[in-house]
């Protein structure tokens, strides 16, 4: 068993939910980026998505973009966030998806990305520009390697296909709960609910909802109906604003344990939609 699926069937034995927080690898430096996923790691953050910076990020919200450009100012490279993982997992076991566009991953080369990524302790990858249909290069390798190949669902997203799409996803499906970019609209809960019952339908595979979320009073909301919340844009505007103070670990480190608390305590009891 792999540490996502090890991580959501521990989370389901105890009811509850996991929290996943979304990272750009580099900004505000690489190392920086390793001390806030121990910080992350420490109050208790399930999963760890972490951005590969790249240079036309369409699926992502101003916010990450302008993190993305930062990241890729400090000059930081697929090869330099694997070597960032790998000295992370002599200290964390905590799971993590790579998460970010096919670019990247193809110049630096499939298959070496694939052992590379396996060697150092990546459990998954999103690829967002990556559909099922144009995937087999890729996971040739990937699945091979024993990395979950984490898939998207939209709000548009029919029946037929998302049983095509979790016919072949592995580790989580990762539900999109607005349509748009990231970080630009507020999620509806009961459109999330909805939803949610529709795709379990479908999969057995946990389900995690992200986009637009970025309170704990979001994340308790809407942590009934899923197996996961994944927060983002918020973390990198807090990253962001608080760059240049010595307490920023621990201000992104608070905020993640307050939303993981609120995940946790009486979700079994949610608000009225």
């Amino acid at each position: 068993m792999g540490r996502i699926e090890g991580k959501f069937s521990s989370l389901k034995n105890k009811g509850e939910k996991a929290l996943i927080v979304y990272l750009t690898a580099g900004d505000p430096s690489l190392e920086h980026t390793k001390e806030i996923i121990l910080g992350l790691d420490a109050v208790g953050v399930d999963i760890l998505e972490i951005g590969i910076p790249f240079s036309d990020p369409t699926a992502d919200g101003p916010i990450i973009q302008a993190a993305f450009q930062r990241a890729l100012k400090n000059s930081v490279t697929l090869s330099d966030i694997l070597d960032m993982i790998e000295s992370l997992r002599a200290v964390s076991e905590i799971p993590i998806v790579l998460f970010g566009y096919y670019n990247p991953i193809f110049i630096y080369g499939n298959e070496r990305f694939a052992k590379r990524a396996q060697e150092v302790g990546v459990d998954g990858i999103l690829v967002v520009d990556l559909p099922p249909e144009g995937s087999a290069e890729l996971r040739q390798y990937t699945d091979r390697s024993g990395i979950d190949f984490i898939s998207l669902i939209a709000p548009t997203t029919s029946s037929q296909r998302i049983r095509k799409i979790s016919k072949h996803a592995t580790g989580f499906l990762y539900y999109i709960s607005i349509t748009g970019v990231t970080g630009t609209a507020r999620p509806r809960v009961a459109d999330i609910k909805s939803d949610a019952e529709r795709i379990r339908k479908i999969t057995p595979l946990p389900l995690a909802v992200g986009f637009g979320i970025s309170t704990p009073q979001q994340a308790r909301e809407i942590a009934p109906y899923v197996d996961g919340i994944v927060i983002g844009s918020a973390f990198v505007r807090m990253i962001e604003e608080n760059r240049d103070r010595t307490d920023m670990i621990h201000t992104v480190s608070d905020y993640a344990g307050k939303i993981k608390k609120s995940i946790i305590s009486n979700f079994s009891e949610p608000s009225q939609c």
